[in-house]
C-alpha cells in the first residue's frame, strides 16, 4: 500500500532529515508534498532526485492526506496537527505539544508499536531525543526483570539546539582553538567549546530542567508504566551530532550482566558493542548518520545486587526525532491503520 504524505516543516533541521530519512527506507509514498511557514514557503526541496516547492502550511494543504509527519514547534503544531487529522490524516508530531495527552499514544516502535492501535485524536506524538534510545535499551531489559528505578545522566550534542546552536558552537569552537575570545552564545546558554552546561534547559520549579521533566514523564509513558522511578541529569556537551547516555537500572527482580547483553544483542533497534570482545565501546562517531540505538558498558552496580549500568549512543537527529517518527509511519502503513 502507498500512501499520501505531507511533511510539516520541511526546511527545518528535523524536516530535511524526515526527507532524507524517507527516501532512504523506500517508504511506499503514492504523493507527497512540502509544508512551511511563510518564511520559507516558495523555496525548493529536493526529495529523491526530484525538486518540489514547499507550500505554505494551511487547512485546504492536508486535502487527501493520510500521513503527515510534522516537526514545528509546539503553538504551530497545536493549532495544525489537529486540522490535519480532521483532513482524516494521522499525524506523527515531533513537538513536545501532545507527548502527555492521553489521548495521543507517544511511541518508539521497538518498545510500544501496539500502542498505534489506540489513536484517539489522529495524533501520534513523537517522543523526546533523550527519552527514545533511553527506552529502546530498557526495553528488553525490562521484559527480562521489570525495571523499578533508572538514574540518568545525559551527554547532549549542541544540534539539539539546531542549526542555531551548531552555528553557535561551531563559531565557539574555532575562537577557542585559536585563542580568541570566544563569542556571546546566542543559542546555548553558556560556552560550550571546551565546556559542559547543566542548564542548556528552562529551569522548572521543581529543581529539574524542563528537559529533565521530559525524561522523566515520557519514560514512564512509553515504558507503560507509572511507577518506574526516574532521576536523570541532562546536560549539553561539546558534541555536534549525537546524544549518549550513562544509565544505572535497578530492577525488581535479579538479572545477570550475561543475561543483559545477550537480550541486548539481538534487540530490535539495538547495536551492542561488548567492550570485553574486540574492545568496541559506543561512541558519537559510530552513531551519527545511523538509525539504531548503540549500547555497550553493561556491568553489574557494585552498590546495589538488582541494578546493572549501561552507556547509550544515538543520533538524536535520527533516531531522537526524524527517523523514530519515519518508523511510526511505516507501522502504520504495515499495520493496516491507515486507510
Amino acid at each position: 500500500m502507498s500512501v499520501n504524505v505531507a511533511v510539516v516543516g520541511a526546511t527545518g533541521a528535523v524536516g530535511d532529515l524526515m526527507r532524507k530519512v524517507l527516501a532512504e527506507r523506500n517508504f511506499p509514498i503514492k504523493s507527497i508534498k512540502f509544508l512551511a511557514s511563510e518564511k520559507s514557503a516558495g523555496k525548493s526541496v529536493e526529495f529523491a532526485g526530484k525538486l518540489y516547492t514547499v507550500e505554505l502550511i494551511r487547512p485546504e494543504a492536508f486535502a487527501g492526506v493520510q500521513i503527515v509527519l510534522s516537526s514545528t514547534p509546539s503553538s504551530v503544531s497545536k493549532e495544525y496537527s489537529p486540522i490535519a487529522a480532521r483532513a482524516g490524516a494521522i499525524v506523527v508530531d515531533n513537538s513536545s505539544a501532545w507527548r502527555m495527552d492521553p489521548d495521543c499514544p507517544l511511541v518508539v516502535p521497538e518498545v510500544n508499536a501496539d500502542e498505534l492501535h489506540n489513536i484517539k485524536k489522529g495524533i501520534v506524538a513523537n517522543p523526546n531525543c533523550v527519552a527514545i534510545p533511553l527506552c529502546v535499551a530498557l526495553k528488553p531489559l525490562h521484559d527480562l526483570a521489570k525495571v523499578k528505578r533508572v538514574v540518568v545522566a545525559t551527554y547532549q550534542s549542541s544540534s539539539g539546539k539546531g542549526a542555531k546552536g551548531l552555528m553557535d558552537f561551531e563559531a565557539q569552537i574555532s575562537a577557542w582553538a585559536s585563542g580568541k575570545p570566544v563569542p556571546t552564545p546566542t543559542a546555548h546558554k553558556g560556552q560550550l567549546a571546551g565546556n559542559v552546561i547543566t542548564l542548556d534547559w528552562t529551569l522548572d520549579p521543581n529543581g529539574f530542567t524542563e528537559e529533565e521533566n521530559k525524561v522523566i514523564n515520557e519514560t514512564r509513558k512509553i515504558m507503560g508504566d507509572s511507577s518506574i522511578g526516574v532521576c536523570p541529569t541532562c546536560v549539553r556537551v561539546p558534541v555536534k551530532v549525537a546524544h549518549s547516555e550513562a544509565i544505572t537500572v535497578e530492577f525488581h527482580n535479579p538479572l545477570s550482566v550475561a543475561n543483559a547483553k545477550a537480550a541486548l544483542a539481538k534487540a530490535p533497534g539495538v547495536i551492542f558493542m561488548d567492550e570485553t570482545k574486540g574492545g568496541q565501546f559506543p561512541q558519537p562517531i559510530h552513531a551519527e548518520g545511523s538509525d539504531h540505538t548503540f549500547v555497550g558498558r553493561v556491568r553489574q552496580d557494585p552498590s546495589c545486587p538488582n541494578a546493572l549500568s549501561l552507556w547509550v549512543v544515538a543520533d538524536n537527529l535520527r533516531k531522537g526525532a526524524a527517523s523514530n517518527a519515519v518508523q511510526c509511519a511505516e507501522e502504520l502503513v504495515k499495520r493496516g491503520i491507515v486507510k
